[in-house]
């Protein structure tokens, strides 16, 4: 009896179960009224906003089973630009006309338990009007489920399948049912998403985790109604929001909100009559794109003959660009880029063929196809080229960019394959080589795009690579395994394994290049499957029997997989017991630069490396400088989502000097993406193979030994083979290979033969024509359009029009230039040899005026961009400039005198100008003069208060002293920082400033002069000065009483010398006995200075002048005597203008109506007292001057003085550099002096020493191994000792006014070949006194010749390294 109660209660139960089911009965038209706007800008009410809005009566009727018709009823759109909520929706009459026919054609849907099928429409409905239909029917797509009121599922819509929340529920007293339905629009499946520009750009999600770049959530209510089959929408809302922020703000972000309403207005039994036209069969619920990417959102053009249009747009470049860039010039160049776009091919050829004689018109054209990305533009691009229209250089250059933007898509790779195989081409190898590398990047583009796509679209690669290895091709199978790395599909490899070491059977007869290409090729492989690479790369680097730079490169690849903990770990093993010390090297300094890393991405391997940091054993950080290394260091801020990043890798080999390879990589994350923006490799395998057959490759020898035979290898290295590339480089921008040279024998012969071309008949030929030219007069105008930046991305809403937001920037610059040319005496009409010997004998004057612009116009914006309307909130930047020059040059050869006169200009109204708005825009195809346009911040009101002024307007202006030049610079602002303390609201408005250059009030400006005298007779412009004797004494008397003073003197410091030595060794003794328990070195020298320090003390003894010593008497000359010391020399001549012609003159002066001002730099060269002297002096009578001497007394001392103030007398400073014994070492004396320093150096010093007393020095000090004493030094004066107690150890001593410091015994790098008496046998030869004596500056400059001075300098390189040698093998011994 119970059973059978209990079963009866189930059934009553289910009996009232209600079938969760959306019914739309038969035989009835179900009307709604229905509502969608859609609104972009900044979440604070106040602001403007842009959006649209549509509302018409929709009504939804059964046609047959589970298909049913939707038509639209009174449909009405709006566009809205306004103070948001102030400001009301405009209604757009004249485009609801327009498509009134196509909004009422009803299509037809099908329907089957709350879920949309396919969708249905006859052709001539737009795409657009079907996605506004769309819109409607996602409000239909329930998926409810009667056995639960909360899960969780994805599900389809118009977004794409998303991750969707559910919750049901039922109000008994009003018998409604509630429906809750959420979807998380950043957890999609087959996303419905459109992006431009951001095909190589790495998705961080590590950079997501904490902070969104964007997100978007939407949200629907349902109020539904039980009924006998089902359950009848009664009304439903729909909540949609996107959200972007370029960077981490808490004071708001840019937003797009969706929002639609459908509410049951009445059941009707009135039919719905379908269109007599063909149904066919549009697509799901899925977004539908259309020409989207074709339009620019920043202008609306409604393209009627693309052809005509195209070409007055190009006319209106040319006849306003001419002389000087427009400041709309960029926003011209991207009207014409989307004409182009939206051009056909045969109406680009019409248009290249009415305008490619002309050479404005044609280099437009020629910088606009690259960037219009089309099929279109890229097939121009390719026959013109086949036709012999286009140049190399020209067609490179279109190429190089034409390929890396062009839209991919199968058609676009077919494009790209023909042409890389056409015989045209593969005759060219560098434009082969551009083409296939970019072939590899559209076969990337479009795998970005589609996840899917087939590994057919590199059979082509995958052909020429077997054929390259059976042949044995080594040039080609690299050129195939660059192009399969950057198109990085998973499917290759196989291809590239066979190629790899261990691997392959073909690997076995492949060098050690194409091993590292091979290895190379698997890095953005390794960026989409890791776990796929990881084992390869992990079993390479393991290999000890493979070469160490391939081992070391795929270290890198291994690296790059991000390896977890355990990996890691067993890497670390595996580098302590490497026998190859650059491989240890290399992967110890990149584990460890690792750890620092702060990156999102690289936050889990900075965790394992620093675990594999504490395994390996702290000697490996001990490595020589010329180890192989590996650099890393980045830096991110969370709060700006922004960092960047840089690496570097320095791949040497042990038996070379010369490193095999050396890379650097740039890479930058911003908003959430990460990429590697630029990568530069240079690599010298062939050069390391060429070296290792030349005693450089000697293994026992030393770094000093290799270096050397190094050098002279490099020297020889015509005797280098001509079959074999010497090095290569490589350029990488965003991942990508887009170019790469090989460096071999032949190409440096080239090189060298155009660098010296200058001797050779078409060199001359080139010169006659270039002075022809220029004496006939020549005008020339540049203009270079570029498209800087666009990226761009499109993604659906609910309302059923997408939401774009991206970033354009166009750049223009121009230069009109006019040269002309004037010779006296005139050179004859038929220039035949001779040129250069005639020109040097002429007096050439130069006259050159110009006139450079530039123009910079930047967009960013969010909000509605499709082909009838446009509604966006966006911020719009412009930077113009004008720079006018005019210049004269005179070049008078045979006197060897050179001027340069920069003259007034005309200048524009402003040189520079600088504005940025916040604007909303709205319009529409049917009537674009309506065009609204506001800005994003409201009027302040009279009451309202900020502490920025919400409306800025000033003028600041300045004159520049004695130039008598005006400038003033003009600053406007108004934004909405009244609204409150948000810097958002002092962002958005309008700012601008203007800079304006002119002539002063004063005296007016004529020109600006700069002169060059080579060797003058006497200084131009030089005023005679009377000098004045001492007491009427002569100059041989002068001479006599100076030499006999300075003998006095000396005999004075010899004995005070004297005595101050045997104090000082008596000290000394007494110091070393009183520390004789201290620890000893083996070194003689460690053992001396320990002994002369005690408990952070010590003493020295005197330091004894060479030049004054009795054994090296013999070296000096009568030169090198005590009468040519500075302070002698100066007694005798204070100033050598008077009695010396100048070497060179140099005087840069101002020429006003008025007079002359400006200063002249004369250099002097007393060549019997090896004197050169330096004066700054005013071209007027001031007397002011700035005087610098040097003096070189013998090959053991020289002195310089700097003096300045009242000719030269005012203030000095004097530096003296000497040699000499310390304490029996070899040493050099460094010693400076001054007197009245000037107040801004004795402030700073003060400053310093008073930091320094509330500093722990003297701890820092002694922790750094550094004696310090107090001592009372001499005033105005600083001492530096440098001795050498070995070749490899120095001992410094400061002696400064308060304190005298020394590190002692402290060690060096490497041996010094300074031998104990002081000297240096590679400067034994060098007479510098003589050389000075035969000194000729004018004949020196005439007769360079590069290749001897080149000659001369490896010379004295390669001397200077043999005693290198020789010092560090004496050292060892």
């Amino acid at each position: 009896m119970r059973v059978l109660v209990f079963a009866l209660t189930v059934a009553l139960a289910a009996s009232q179960q209600i079938n969760l089911v959306p019914e739309f009965a038969a035989g009835k038209t179900y009307v709604y009224k229905y509502e969608g706007q859609i609104l972009g800008g900044l979440p604070q009410e106040g602001l403007g906003k842009a959006g649209m809005k549509v509302s018409c009566k929709a009504l939804i009727r059964a046609e047959a089973q589970n298909t049913y018709l939707l038509k639209l009823a009174d449909p009405k759109i709006y566009e809205y630009a306004g103070i948001w909520p102030k400001d009301q929706f405009a209604p757009a009459s004249k485009l609801t006309a327009a498509l009134n026919a196509q909004l009422a054609t009803p299509i037809r849907f099908e329907y089957a338990n709350g879920a949309v099928g396919k969708v249905f429409a006859p052709a001539r409905v737009s795409a657009t009007v079907l996605n506004l239909h769309r819109g409607i029917l996602n409000i239909l797509q329930l998926n409810l489920k009667n056995t639960q009121n909360v899960y969780e599922m994805h599900e389809a819509g118009a977004h794409g399948v998303c991750k969707t929340h559910y919750m049901i529920t039922e109000d008994a007293k009003s018998h409604q049912i509630t429906v809750l339905k959420s979807k998380d629009l950043t957890n999609c499946h087959e996303r419905v998403i459109k992006d431009a520009g951001l095909a190589h750009a790495e998705k961080c999600a590590e950079c997501q985790q904490r902070f969104q770049s964007l997100t978007g959530t939407v949200t629907y209510s349902y109020t539904m109604k039980p009924t006998d089959a089902g359950v009848q929408v009664s009304e439903a809302t729909v909540d949609e929001i996107h959200q972007y922020s370029l960077f981490n703000t808490i004071t708001g972000a840019a937003q797009m909100r969706a929002k639609q309403t459908l509410r049951l207005m009445e059941v009707q039994g009135t039919p719905i009559a379908p269109d007599n036209a063909q149904y066919s069969a549009r697509g799901s619920l899925k977004y539908e794109f259309g020409a989207e990417l074709l339009q620019t959102p920043i202008q609306l053009l409604k393209i009627r003959n693309a052809e005509a249009q195209t070409a007055e747009v190009l006319q209106h470049l040319a006849a306003n660009n001419a002389d000087m860039i427009h400041e709309d010039a960029p926003l011209k160049f991207l009207q014409l880029v989307q004409l182009l776009r939206a051009a056909t091919f045969e109406n680009i050829q019409a248009i290249w063929n009415q305008h490619k004689t002309k050479p404005l018109h044609r280099q437009w054209i020629l910088d606009a196809a690259p960037v219009v990305s089309t099929h279109a533009a890229l097939r121009f691009i390719k026959e013109k080229f086949q036709a012999g229209e286009f140049s190399a250089p020209e067609f490179t250059r279109a190429l190089l960019l034409g390929l890396h933007l062009a839209t991919a898509d199968p058609e676009a790779i077919q494009q790209a394959a023909s042409l890389a195989q056409s015989p045209k081409i593969r005759a060219m190898p560098a434009l082969h080589e551009v083409i296939m590398l970019g072939y590899g990047s559209m076969v990337a583009k479009y795998c970005a795009e589609v996840p899917t796509c087939s590994a057919d679209h590199l059979k082509l690669v995958h052909d020429h690579a077997a054929e390259a290895i059976a042949k044995g091709k080594i040039s080609e199978i690299s050129l195939a395994l660059k192009v399969l790395g950057n198109a990085g599909h998973p499917a290759s490899l196989k291809p590239i394994m066979k190629l790899l070491p261990g691997f392959g059977s073909a690997a076995a007869a492949m060098p050690t290049r194409v091993h590292v290409d091979a290895i190379l090729a698997l890095r953005n492989i390794a960026k989409k499957e890791p776990k796929l690479v990881q084992p390869v790369a992990l079993q390479l680097f393991m290999d000890k029997n493979l070469h160490p730079e391939a081992r070391m490169v795929a270290c890198i690849v291994l690296f790059e997989t991000k390896p977890s903990v355990a990996l890691m770990s067993t890497v670390a093993g595996e580098i302590e017991k490497e026998p190859r010390n650059e491989v240890a090297s290399f992967a110890y300094s990149y584990i460890k630069s690792l750890t620092r890393s702060t990156a999102p991405d690289l936050v889990n391997i900075a965790a394992a490396a620093n675990v594999a940091v504490r395994i390996l054993s702290p000697k490996l950080d001990r490595q020589s400088y010329f180890s192989s290394t590996a650099y890393h260091l980045d830096l991110y801020v969370s709060p700006l989502i922004a960092g960047a990043a840089g690496t570097a890798f320095i791949i040497n080999d042990a038996a070379t000097i010369v490193p095999r390879a050396v890379v650097a990589k740039a890479r930058a994350y911003l908003a959430g993406a990460a990429s590697d923006v630029l990568e530069v490799g240079v690599r010298t395998e062939g050069l390391q193979k060429a070296l290792q057959r030349t005693p450089a490759a000697d293994e026992n020898a030393d770094r000093i030994t290799k270096i050397k035979h190094t050098l002279k290898a490099l020297m020889n290295w015509k005797a280098m083979p001509a079959s074999e590339p010497l090095g290569s480089i490589y350029f990488k921008a965003f991942g990508q290979e887009i170019a790469f040279t090989n460096i071999d024998k032949t190409f440096i012969d080239n090189a060298i033969e155009q660098a010296t071309q200058a001797a050779k008949p078409r060199a001359r030929q080139l010169l006659k024509e270039t002075v022809k030219a220029l004496q006939a007069g020549i005008s020339y105008q540049f203009a270079k359009l570029m498209l800087t930046a666009e990226f761009r991305r499109i993604v659906p809403t609910a309302v059923g029009v997408p939401m774009e937001l991206g970033v354009l920037s166009a750049a223009v610059t121009a230069a009109a230039v006019n040269v002309k040319a004037t010779a006296t005496p005139p050179l004859p009409e038929n220039l035949e040899t001779g040129i250069l010997d005639q020109l040097r004998k002429t007096d050439i004057d130069l006259q050159a005026e110009a006139r450079p612009s530039a123009a910079i116009q930047s967009f960013s914006w969010i909000g509605v961009n499709i082909v009838l309307i446009q509604a966006s909130v966006m911020a719009r930047g412009k930077i113009h400039t004008v720079a006018p020059f005019k210049v004269a040059a005179r070049a008078d050869f045979p006197r060897g005198n050179i001027k340069v006169q920069i003259l007034p200009a005309e200048a524009p109204d402003h040189v520079a100008a600088v504005s940025f708005e916040t604007v909303a825009v709205a319009r529409n195809m049917e009537d674009h003069p309506a065009e609204r346009v506001i800005s994003l911040a409201p009027a302040a009101p009279s009451s309202a208060q900020s502490l920025i002024p919400a409306s800025i307007q000033k003028s600041l202006c300045g004159k520049v002293p004695y130039f008598q030049v005006k400038g003033c610079i003009e600053v406007a602002s108004h934004n909405a920082g009244f609204m409150g303390y948000n810097p958002i609201y002092y962002v958005v408005g309008q700012h601008s400033a203007r800079i304006s250059v002119g002539r002063g009030d004063g005296p007016a400006l004529e020109r600006v002069e700069f002169e060059v005298h080579i060797a003058p007779e006497k200084a131009p412009e030089k005023s005679v000065r009377e000098t004045n004797p001492a007491s009427g004494e002569t100059q041989e008397e002068n001479i006599i009483l100076l030499k006999l003073r300075e003998y006095l003197e000396a005999g004075l410091k010899k004995s005070s010398s004297s005595s101050s030595s045997s104090n000082s060794t008596s000290s000394s003794r007494s110091s070393s006995r009183s520390s004789s328990g201290s620890s000893r070195s083996s070194s003689s020298s460690q053992s001396s200075s320990s002994a002369r320090m005690s408990r952070g003390h010590f003493t020295h003894g005197p330091f004894e002048k060479f030049h004054k010593n009795q054994y090296l008497a013999t070296e000096i000359t009568s030169k090198a005597s005590s009468s040519s010391s500075i302070e002698a020399l100066q007694r005798q001549a204070k100033l050598l203008e008077d009695s010396i012609a100048p070497a060179f003159v140099i005087i840069a002066r101002v020429v006003r109506s008025d007079r002359k001002l400006g200063y002249q730099l004369a250099a002097y060269l007393d060549k019997p007292n090896s004197r050169a002297q330096l004066v700054l002096s005013s071209t007027s009578n001031d007397q002011w001057k700035l005087c610098a001497d040097g003096v070189l007394s013998s090959k053991h001392k020289a002195s310089a003085r700097v003096g300045w103030g009242s000719e030269c007398q005012d203030s000095s400073a004097t530096v003296k550099a000497e040699t000499g014994l310390h304490e029996s070492s070899p040493a050099a004396r460094f010693k400076l002096d001054w007197d009245k320093a000037p107040r801004l150096v004795t402030t700073a010093a003060m400053n310093v020493m008073r930091a320094c007393e509330y500093l722990p020095m003297q701890t820092a000090a002694r922790l750094a191994g550094i004696a310090v004493n107090r001592a009372e030094n001499k005033a105005n004066s600083v001492v530096i000792i440098i001795a050498l107690p070995t070749k490899r150890s120095a001992d410094i001593i400061v002696k400064a006014p308060r304190m005298t410091a020394a590190k002692l015994a402290m060690p060096l790098p490497f041996g010094l070949p300074v031998e104990k008496d002081g000297s240096i046998p590679v400067l034994q030869d060098l007479d510098i006194q003589d050389a000075i004596e035969k000194l000729d500056i004018r004949a020196a400059v005439q007769n360079f010749d590069a290749d001897a001075a080149v000659e001369r300098a490896i010379d004295a390189v390669t001397r200077v390294l043999n005693e290198f040698e020789k010092a560090q093998n004496e050292q060892e011994i």
